[in-house]
């Protein structure tokens, strides 16, 4: 039986986060337990995944309801262990609705590498959608170090990778941060299988990314 905290977010809300957490897993991007995810629903309230659930099985019990501002979850449900990072995110950035965090098989491969200097400029959505990657340095899960690195990372950029762990990408919808994501997996995948694969010169990526912002 819901109360009146759990009304905080409606049954039309629910079932398009659950909705974007089922979409995760089809386009690949989490497996069983990994990754999370979070969405604006309000002034000050933001909707997580909850601690060990499977975004692509995900019900309306496994969704917390977090106060943006002071992290304390209203529906008595434990959110994802990284939950300080998507909020933080959140405070920083009044236009971001929805951070992702991912760990998509060839993304993933990248971000585990000894070096990430990889141009992915290899595809036109990169520089459209996404631009340049900032790096965070391996911290344990749901570390204070870990949560202060990617909001710090993510104050001026669109993804962030999470070395031997993962990655995390914003959106001002759901779709948009799972877009980014997508498209930075198929990025990452002709990087690391096309040996001969070329980037995108500067002048073209500069050009591209003139036309998303018209």
């Amino acid at each position: 039986m819901k109360t009146g905290k759990d009304m905080q977010i409606s049954k039309d809300q629910q079932e398009q986060f659950i909705a974007a957490a089922h979409k995760m897993a089809q386009y690949g991007l989490i497996k069983c337990s990994s990754g999370n995810l979070s969405w604006r629903i309000g002034d000050n309230i933001a909707a997580v995944t909850a601690s060990r659930s499977w975004l692509g099985e995900l019900t309306a019990e496994q969704i917390a309801v977090c106060d943006i501002k002071t992290g304390k979850c209203l529906n008595g449900k434990t959110p994802t262990v990284e939950h300080a990072f998507h909020l933080g995110i959140l405070r920083n950035r009044a236009e971001i609705n929805a951070v992702l965090h991912f760990q998509s098989p060839y993304a993933t491969a990248a971000a585990c590498g000894k070096k990430i200097d990889f141009d992915f400029n290899v595809i036109i959505e990169v520089p459209c959608y996404i631009g340049t990657p900032a790096v965070v340095d391996y911290f344990p899960p749901g570390s204070a170090e870990l949560a202060d690195a990617t909001i710090e990372a993510m104050k001026n950029s669109e993804m962030v990778i999470l070395r031997n762990h993962g990655l995390v990408t914003v959106g001002k919808t759901l779709n948009d941060a799972i877009q980014k994501a997508v498209f930075f997996e198929l990025a990452c995948q002709i990087i690391l299988t096309q040996p001969n694969c070329r980037a995108l010169t500067r002048q073209q990526v500069e050009h591209l990314r003139q036309l998303a912002k018209a």
